[in-house]
């Protein structure tokens, strides 16, 4: 196979090889590009045991090490993940080709024909952790958008990267698509990602997604250009006027639907003028779900005379955390502005949601609060590329230049100019 005969190769020389298979994708076209991913989409589901069983062997070793449950959850892979990840890519198939549009166009003032067109990016370098569903979005949105990618997973979805990545590249060449067109790096040596980092001119984008430590190090290391994708510390503040059954239903499945993911609610705000009639019934139902509470003094008052037990003092660390666990932080705010303010000092730019009658609070909440997504009286759970109807997604965004939010197809392409000229020479 492919990824076997070349895991000696240097990074480099696997950048490299991608950079020749960007040149050949970059001319393709539409058809051929959807042609491959329906291969490669078949190609997963013949494949579907066998990648089940590679991840068996990382989830049994990751267990055994002491990883979190939550963490688990987004490592597992079972026949109808493998087939979610599969209609993801036959997804992309049915969406609009970003390459090749005509942006801009028309004549200059010296007769010259200018066209502004858009065109893939290049070499994509993806660099994350334990998502091996990751391998096969980041795959499929670079064939789409006719970028070549290295992938770069995290050393606990090993086998399940390695045999997705080799699925999916021997259905893509055999379907058409450039050698070296999806390439993985198989050692689990760090230093392989910082190599990645370093080669600015051969790699054209790095797009790291994980914990905060993985891409604090890709921004601050990396001298290749940098999407960041954030961590999720989301917010949902209950305003005064919320009717309570919407806003505790909403609580439970922002915080709860995945405990392990990004867009899952980390902090809850409950206005001081319901909050003794609030509070109670929403840490009954947190608490009933095993759900450990980090409060605000008020709100562990409140616990206590009421003998609500899961409720521990928040530290200053719990205001900005990202729990990715069944835990969750409550604080009592004295109204929209003082929980904009909390918010935008320790939210993570991320999904951010009030749940709300008033017109007015909400207009204000969505205006000043500095969020890629706001929401009024839903989930923050629906921040996702497949929920936007942007098909499947290469990350979620959290920096304002270039890509924002979810991000897939479009954040994968740049434009250049075409000019034609007539013989046209400049004074």
């Amino acid at each position: 196979m492919f990824f076997q005969k070349s895991s000696t190769k240097s990074v480099r020389d696997i950048a490299l090889a991608a950079k020749d298979a960007a040149t050949a994708l970059a001319t393709t076209t539409t058809d051929q590009r959807n042609k491959a991913l329906r291969a490669m989409a078949s190609a997963l589901r013949v494949n579907a045991t066998k990648i089940v069983a590679e991840n068996t062997q990382d989830m049994d070793r990751e267990r055994a090490q002491g990883m979190k449950e939550s963490l688990l959850d987004r490592l597992m892979l079972d026949s109808a993940r493998v087939e979610a990840m599969a209609s993801a890519l036959e997804d992309l198939v049915a969406l609009p080709d970003p390459v090749g549009i005509i942006q801009k166009q028309g004549k200059l003032y010296n007769g010259i024909d200018l066209k502004r067109i858009s065109v893939p990016l290049g070499v994509v370098a993806m660099v994350y952790e334990a998502r091996p569903n990751v391998t096969a979005d980041a795959a499929g949105i670079c064939i789409k958008t006719g970028n070549a990618v290295v992938l770069r997973g995290g050393s606990a979805a090993l086998c399940s990267n390695n045999i997705i990545a080799d699925v999916l590249h021997e259905a893509a060449v055999g379907a058409g698509m450039p050698e070296n067109c999806i390439s993985a790096i198989k050692t689990t040596d760090r230093k392989a990602t910082d190599e990645l980092m370093s080669l600015r001119g051969i790699v054209d984008v790095l797009i790291p997604r994980g914990g905060a430590g993985l891409i604090d190090r890709c921004v601050e290391l990396s001298k290749v250009p940098v999407i960041e994708t954030g961590i999720g510390n989301c917010h949902i503040y209950v305003e005064a006027s919320a009717d309570f059954d919407m806003a505790r239903e909403i609580i439970m499945n922002a915080k709860l639907r995945r405990t392990g993911v990004c867009n899952a609610a980390e902090s809850l705000l409950i206005d001081e003028e319901i909050a003794a009639h609030f509070l109670p019934l929403i840490m009954k139902d947190l608490f009933s779900r095993g759900v450990i509470m980090h409060g605000d003094a008020s709100t562990v008052a409140i616990a206590n005379i009421l003998g609500i037990a899961g409720v521990v003092e928040a530290t200053e660390e719990d205001w900005e955390k990202e729990y990715l666990e069944a835990e969750i932080s409550l604080k009592i705010v004295s109204g929209v502005e003082e929980a904009i303010a909390h918010i935008n000092q320790y939210g993570t730019k991320h999904s951010d949601a009030i749940i709300t009658s008033s017109e007015s609070a909400a207009d204000r909440f969505c205006a000043a609060v500095d969020s890629t997504s706001v929401y009024v009286n839903a989930s923050t759970a629906f921040t996702d590329g497949g929920q936007f109807g942007m098909g499947a997604e290469i990350g979620i965004s959290t920096q304002k230049l270039h890509a924002r939010g979810p991000f897939a197809l479009e954040a994968l392409t740049s434009y250049k100019y075409v000019l034609r000229g007539s013989g046209q020479v400049r004074s």
